[in-house]
């Protein structure tokens, strides 16, 4: 991606976690999401500014444009944690998962900490070959 997220305003972020949380929006079901929201307007011309800086791309679907984020999903996600990572917790992985464990509305179920331990298995093991 040409510019990173991090350097997009609060209402822009605010947008495009909406994008990626749906998938694809109209300016209407943004502006549905939007907390305390703006006026329909400012919502499109956000989304032109968003397009114009390569966030977003959009797509006529009958009358009513489709917006996308562009960038991939994969590098958005690693992109925003490791901004969460260097932002919040000091570059700290061990105080970051701590968080994430203690952030959780439900305990983990036995087998999401199987997988769990299976991740962080395969880290020391990359961790060893270096």
């Amino acid at each position: 991606m040409r510019n990173p997220l991090s350097d997009l305003g609060r209402r822009e972020r605010q947008i495009m976690d909406i994008l990626h949380r749906r998938g694809h929006a109209t300016a209407g079901e943004v502006l549905a999401d939007l907390p305390d929201p703006p006026s329909y307007s400012a919502v499109r011309a956000m989304l032109r500014l968003l397009e114009k800086k390569g966030h977003v791309r959009h797509e006529w679907d009958g009358p009513r444009h489709v917006h996308r984020p562009t960038g991939n999903p994969d590098q958005v996600r690693h992109s925003a944690a490791r901004h969460l990572l260097r932002t919040f917790f000091g570059n700290s992985m061990e105080s970051a998962v701590a968080a994430m464990l203690g952030a959780s509305e439900k305990p983990l179920s036995d087998e999401e900490l199987d997988r769990l331990a299976r991740v962080i298995e395969q880290a020391r093991r990359r961790g060893r070959r270096r």
